[in-house]
């Protein structure tokens, strides 16, 4: 269903679309009824089992998993195969990877527990030292090929991301926007993840996001999680106005995803419904680079309030996790908002953080609001969708 409403314009007696934005707003489809109406009705997701909070994991050890000695048993047969068909990770398919039966059965329980359970899972125990760094890749991309559909992180074809600190110039390599007479420089998303500083609480392009930890920081660093669902309920039973200004759009900028995406923009809403689950998609330094360009209309002092208020309760209700060598953590990113604590690496010391990614489109998402078209491609579910455009070939 589309998040406008496609009926002609309601009156007071109509019945209200809990799946269309303009019927909760002041002025419903042309109508003149106020937002007073039926507002939990209109708004409230099922809290469990997706709506967890960081005091409710504390006393779940539900969403942690381990590898049993048959799954990696699968695992290593499945290296054997691409050293023997001398296979790249680039090679990878669904098709050309065999798995045995448990790791079929380990990955299916782990995509039903990401789209109709909490929606994240960690899963510990593979002993990285045992492996090469391309072993790895293999095994990590292997894995995202029967889990999902991987998708471009970027516009020039990357698949894999190694998220570490990079140092340097992050900007001139990876987005930013210098600003006015200052010349104060504003990153890109994408180059804040090349650095060692702290990553607001976000999602990302895809239905799941992966983490396969290769090494850990020094100090720092720390993983934290958020359920979209217990935030979007925490508004509602707080500001259900700021909740309504969140389920209509903000401009956001591409900045750093393409070449020239600082100069483009897209109206999407931080929260959408369709067929009564949720999605959200939010980061705040895309919503931030819009405003630092010309042109685009400045957000109303309620609209920051709203996506403060989004970021503290997020903050409050969220859970800290440590990621150790070895360590896989997926979340979906349409009910999971993440988020990294600043970390220092002791390279002298043999820590440093080091964390391979994968975005991934997954066969049994959910379908997406009409609205969510601009940014995914595709809202039915189960499509291939997300990632980054690609750059055409001179």
């Amino acid at each position: 269903m589309a998040a406008f409403c496609q009926r002609p314009a309601c009156d007071e007696r109509a019945d209200v679309n809990p799946e269309c934005y303009s019927c909760r707003s002041e002025h419903l489809c042309g109508g003149t009824r106020k937002t007073q109406m039926k507002t939990e009705l209109s708004y409230k997701i099922e809290a469990l089992p997706g709506g967890w909070t960081g005091e409710t994991l504390r006393q779940d050890s539900g969403w942690t998993m381990t590898w049993s000695a048959e799954e990696l048993a699968g695992l290593d047969s499945a290296l054997a195969h691409c050293a023997k068909r001398k296979l790249n990770w680039r090679d990878l398919t669904r098709e050309n990877v065999p798995l045995n039966q448990a790791l079929q059965e380990k990955l299916a329980r782990i995509a039903h527990e990401l789209e109709e359970g909490r929606g994240f899972v960690k899963v510990e125990g593979l002993q990285v030292a045992r492996y090469s760094d391309d072993q790895l890749r293999l095994f990590w991309y292997g894995l995202g090929c029967h889990l999902g559909y991987p998708r471009f992180q970027d516009s020039r074809g990357q698949l894999m991301r190694e998220i570490k600190d990079e140092g340097g110039d992050l900007g001139s390599r990876h987005g930013r926007i210098v600003t006015g007479g200052s010349g104060d420089e504003f990153l890109s998303s994408k180059a804040r993840t090349y650095g060692p500083g702290k990553l607001r609480f976000h999602t990302d392009r895809c239905d799941v996001v992966g983490l396969l930890c290769l090494g850990q920081a020094k100090s720092g660093g720390l993983s934290r999680i958020a359920s979209s669902i217990a935030v979007h309920n925490a508004i509602l039973e707080q500001r259900p106005d700021l909740l309504d200004l969140l389920y209509r759009p903000y401009t956001r900028s591409r900045l750093g995803e393409e070449d020239g995406g600082e100069a483009a923009t897209y109206d999407l809403p931080v929260f959408g419904l369709r067929n009564g689950k949720l999605t959200s998609h939010y980061s705040r330094t895309y919503i931030e680079a819009a405003q630092l360009q010309p042109g685009i209309a400045k957000l109303t002092p309620a609209q920051w309030k709203a996506i403060d208020l989004l970021a503290a309760t997020a903050e409050r209700l969220s859970y800290a996790m440590r990621l150790a060598p070895g360590d896989i953590q997926l979340l979906n990113s349409h009910v999971t908002y993440h988020a990294r604590e600043a970390f220092e690496d002791a390279p002298a010391e043999g820590l440093t953080r080091r964390l391979l990614r994968l975005w991934l489109a997954m066969p049994n998402s959910r379908a997406l609001p009409e609205d969510h078209r601009v940014l995914w491609g595709d809202v039915a579910a189960g499509t291939l969708r997300g990632g980054i455009g690609q750059e055409p070939i001179a």
